[in-house]
């Protein structure tokens, strides 16, 4: 996007593409020509090079991350009245997989500074119908995975990572989705590795875990008109795979010019007053997703306004935590710190190839919005 540009949008995803164009245009047209539109050796070929990357044994590309989530706990065994911790500062498709299954998410509140959910309250969260853990790389920051399979692991509990906001991340060299018993990632145009429509992927080193996905995906059969289980239909497009092939060689590079321009937001944004600007967890690697700031003093909606007025976009992720939704209106819990980030989070634009001078305006905007 050109910094003459009147307008500054939250994202740009066009540079990515153009600098490939040539690529994708190639495999695109390959799959048209091919005539084999679902499945085949397009999302093959993705499903191995996924695998490699994430050092996993099992990817299976599927039609969405919701569907990763949901066939996830579904081959993890969750039931109904069991109960699974996660974070309530999130986007919902985090518990609604567990809510599908009439099983109940359990919340844990999320640190200021990192907006992850709070490891160490989770242990005092378990009780005797708790099956699992979800925990979400939320905007690309990596939780603390180390303790929270510690606690897991001696409580008898799953692991499903969250990584729908966090492709290419890590924690202790180990690339996030690969630590838990298994990973859900989304494919969502607006993600690190995003496509160019729906797609997501479900990644486990459990055998028996990975056949299970890979059945249901299929409505639920091993052989065609053979149905052995109740599945649903959740294939990644063969043109999409062809996209995310050509994508993935480049998203260590592009991940990393994400946090290039986060640190030039850092640099220029750090100690302006009624401001906080993320921090980076020593553990890990933070692939900013989004560059989500703390707008203090119940001022973010009116910062928000001055900024829509200067010509950039922002967004809020998320307004009203997930206990605060209409869906769960029952539950009768607190969950404070995430009731004030949601009042005062507010991201700003990023993207791999976002220039200086537009992250400049930014700044300059943001700056004048809060004087």
């Amino acid at each position: 996007m050109s910094s003459t540009l009147t307008r500054v949008p939250i994202l740009d995803p066009r540079p990515e593409i153009d600098s490939i164009w040539s690529e994708v245009m190639a495999a695109v047209e390959d799959v048209l020509r091919s005539g084999q539109f679902i499945m085949g050796p397009n999302v093959t070929g993705f499903e191995k090079e996924a695998a490699e990357y994430l050092g996993v044994k099992h990817a299976l590309g599927l039609n969405s991350g919701t569907d990763a989530l949901i066939l996830g706990v579904h081959a993890l065994g969750l039931k109904p009245g069991d109960e699974v911790i996660s974070t309530p500062f999130t986007f919902f498709a985090t518990t609604e997989c567990v809510s599908h299954f009439r099983a109940t998410p359990v919340f844990v509140d999320i640190d200021p500074e990192t907006f992850n959910f709070q490891v160490d309250e989770i242990e005092a969260a378990i009780t005797p119908r708790t099956k699992g853990i979800i925990p979400v790389h939320l905007f690309g920051q990596p939780v603390d995975m180390d303790p929270l399979m510690e606690v897991a692991n001696r409580h008898g509990l799953w692991v499903l990572e969250d990584v729908a906001q966090a492709f290419g991340g890590d924690d202790r060299g180990r690339k996030l989705g690969s630590i838990g018993h298994a990973g859900a990632f989304s494919f969502f145009p607006t993600k690190n590795l995003g496509g160019c429509g729906d797609g997501g992927l479900f990644v486990t080193d459990d055998d028996a875990v990975a056949e299970t996905v890979r059945i249901l995906r299929v409505h639920g059969a091993k052989k065609k008109y053979h149905n052995e289980q109740v599945g649903v239909n959740s294939r990644l497009d063969a043109i999409q795979a062809a996209i995310l092939r050509c994508k993935l060689p480049h998203i260590d590079g592009w991940n990393e010019a994400r946090r290039t321009a986060a640190h030039r937001y850092t640099d220029a944004l750090i100690g302006v007053e009624g401001l906080v600007t993320p921090i980076e967890v020593e553990f890990g690697t933070h692939v900013y997703h989004q560059y989500t700031v703390r707008i203090l003093g119940g001022r973010r909606d009116e910062v928000q306004r001055k900024l829509d007025e200067a010509g950039i976009g922002t967004m809020v992720y998320y307004e009203k935590p997930l206990h605060k939704l209409p869906v769960y209106a029952g539950m009768d819990v607190s969950m404070p710190v995430s009731e004030q980030c949601a009042a005062e989070v507010l991201s700003l634009p990023i993207w791999p190839k976002i220039e200086t001078a537009v992250q400049d305006r930014v700044v300059d905007a943001l700056k004048a919005a809060l004087a």
